[in-house]
Formats: structure tokens, sequence, C-alpha cells
């Protein structure tokens, strides 16, 4: 996919008078945000099929394992070292970690290493992984946390023990030294590193997508990408304009907690599925927009349904500019009630500009079928003729 190239909605054939079932393309209208590098096909091509606009940026992706020498130098390390007990964090993490192995010769013996020890997984795909090489495990996490995999080792005592630690790409250094003040030895392996894409220009262009308020929905499948996004927001000076725009004006959506958790402790809450799987993810996405983000309003002239930036009125499609479109959206939220022209002004950013403000009304009366949709109340603002 090109940077930022919105990815073209498949074309269902309908004729020229019938409108989309909202069951069919439920993202109809809206501009969803992908950061993810692994597996980002599937969640684009899952967006798109359900008529999302995507605007991809992996904000990392994965180093190849041939290149990842300090994979192999823990690996043998923890061969050598014999532990006691291994934490298995990821599927992935754990299938990667066997096939690197295996490449430089050492997998019978790392399989024969983890065999020995008592191996506890962080959740049921990690479990899958861990059974897959052949191995059983004897804990598996309740919440899908390493916090709680830790708290299971260290209520069965880990004094003198020697701990492994599969990683997953971000460290959380915090239940590392719950182990080590516990008097565990514990060693890390990090089986995927995270390293800058190619491309870098593009998550800076969806950066300013979300500044802009060109953006409905932000997804992330990674701590680590937040982390890059936070990083490249600061390179360009919009980390505040970013989060408060996130904040207010584009939803953010993660695949777990653990994704999570750089989001909260920037003040952004996030939508996080109940169970952690894109699956589970993309439903969630589908049912937040519908709830919260269309519009519908039986009007004077006909029936409106905005769906992110897709209106129809009476089921035909019109074109709005960005600036129209955001005042017709607010109109539209106030279902009738006079919205005052201080306000819109300050929506649209246009520092009480009468002039800018009656230019924008005027744009958007010009791009209605009946331009009497927007009603003027004489010295008080604007509203919908319902």
């Amino acid at each position: 996919m090109t940077a930022l190239a919105p990815a073209q909605p498949p074309q269902v054939e309908r004729t020229p008078d019938e409108a989309p079932d909202a069951a069919e393309a439920p993202l109809e209208g809206f501009r969803i945000g992908v950061t993810s590098h692994r597996r980002s096909q599937d969640l684009i091509e899952a967006l798109e099929r359900r008529g999302a606009e995507v605007l991809h940026a992996p904000a990392l992706k994965i180093a190849p394992v041939q290149e990842d020498m300090r994979l192999i130098e823990d690996t043998r390390a923890i061969i050598a070292a014999r532990p006691d007990l291994c934490i298995a964090t990821t599927a992935y993490g754990m299938r990667r970690w066997c096939e690197a192995a295996d490449s430089f010769g050492i997998g019978e013996q790392l399989l024969e290493t983890l065999g020995a020890c008592r191996m506890f997984v962080r959740g049921p795909k990690a479990r899958g992984a861990v059974r897959a090489a052949g191995l059983a495990d004897v804990g598996i996490s309740s919440d899908e946390t390493t916090a709680t995999l830790v708290d299971m080792l260290l209520a069965e005592g880990v004094r003198g023990k020697t701990v492994a630690v599969q990683l997953h790409g971000y460290t959380d250094v915090r239940q590392l030294e719950r182990l080590r003040m516990s008097g565990a030895t514990v060693l890390t392996v990090t089986p995927y590193r995270w390293v800058k894409p190619d491309g870098e220009d593009r998550l800076p262009r969806l950066i300013e997508a979300a500044c802009s308020g060109n953006l409905d929905v932000l997804t992330f499948t990674s701590a680590p990408a937040v982390d890059a996004m936070w990083s490249t927001a600061h390179e360009m000076g919009v980390y505040k304009q970013l989060i408060e725009n996130l904040k207010t004006n584009v939803t953010t959506a993660v695949v777990g907690p653990v994704t999570a958790q750089p989001l909260l402790d920037a003040g952004v809450t996030p939508l996080i599925p109940e169970r952690f799987r894109m699956g589970a993810l993309i439903r969630l996405v589908c049912e937040h927009l519908a709830l919260n983000h269309v519009r519908r309003l039986d009007t004077r002239s006909g029936n409106i349904e905005l769906r992110g930036r897709s209106l129809r009125i009476n089921g035909q499609p019109v074109e709005l500019a960005p600036a129209p479109l955001l005042l017709l959206r607010a109109l539209l939220g106030a279902g009738g009630a006079v919205l005052s022209r201080e306000s819109l002004s300050d929506l649209l950013e246009l520092r009480g500009s009468v002039h800018a403000l009656d230019m924008t009304v005027s744009r958007l009366r010009s791009s209605l079928p009946d331009g009497r949709l927007v009603e003027t109340v004489v010295k008080r603002g604007y509203r919908i003729r319902v």
C-alpha cells in the first residue's frame, strides 16, 4: 500500500438511487488509521470490507531474525542456566523464538530446556503456541496480563529460583523488578524487536490527519507503536495537539490492556474489546461508530444521514468540503436547536470572524440540494430546519 494513500473500499453494484445498507457497510464514510506492521493487511482488509477508508502508517516493524544476534545470545544463556520457571507472553513470540533457535542449530536444546521447567502462559494463544511446540504449561493468567502471571509465581515463591521470561517487544520493567525483588534470578529473551519501518513519512502524515480532524478512529495493536507515535509527535512539535484531539475528536481503539497502557498514561481512554482479539476489536469499532457517530434527522428538506464523511439526503450522496461538513455535523447534533454564531466560530477555529463563518455557511448551503435546510435565526445563530 502506498504511503497513506486511502485504499478504495470494495465496489458493490447498485442502481443510482440505491443507498448502501448500513449492515452491509457499517463503516462507510469513516476514515480509520492503522498503525500496525505485522498482520496489518488482515486488519486493513477487514475494515475495508466494512466500507471504511483506511490510512495505513506502520509506526514500527519487527527486525528480521537473521539480524538479531542478541536473541541467540540470550537463548544460549537461558539454555545454560536451566531455569526453574518460564513465562511465555505471546504466541508469536514463542513461535519466533523456537524458529530462531532452529535456524541457529539450537532448537532441540531450547525445547529440552523449556520442557524441564514449569511453564506459565499469559493467555490462550500463548498456551496454543507452547503446546504446538510439544511443551506443557502449568498455569495461565486469568486476564491475559503479565502482572497476574507474576502474582501467581510470587504466591508459590520464587526466592532462589531462576525465571526465564519471553518478552514481547514492550518490556514491562515493573513485573521483572517484582520477580527480582522477591529473590529470583531473571533472564529475559525478546524474540522480536521493534525498528522504524520503511516510508517514515507515513506516520507524520497520519499524525497530521489526527490533529486536523481528518480521522475518525486510530487503531493500535502494540504498545511500542503508541510510544513511537508519541515520539514522532514530539519531534513534529504537535504532541499536545495530538493528545487533545485523541481525547475529544478521534477515537482510539486497541487490541488489549497492554497496548492501552501508554494511551492511558497520556490521559487518553481507548476502546478495549472484552476479548483481546483483532476480530473483537473490529466489532467494537463498528458498534461504537454506529452508536455515537452516525447522525440521522428528518427535516423539511428530507431525511438526512451523516456517517463520518458520508452524507446522504433522501438516499442521495452529497459531497461536502471539510469545514462545511464540520458545521453540518454540529447543526445535526443540535437536532434543530439554535447554535450561536460564537460557538460555531469557535468550532471552526475562525477566531470570531463573522465573515469567515458566513462564508462557510454559504458554502454549505450551496452544496446542499436545498439550501433552506440551514436556517438563519436573526441575532442568534443557525439551526437545521426540521
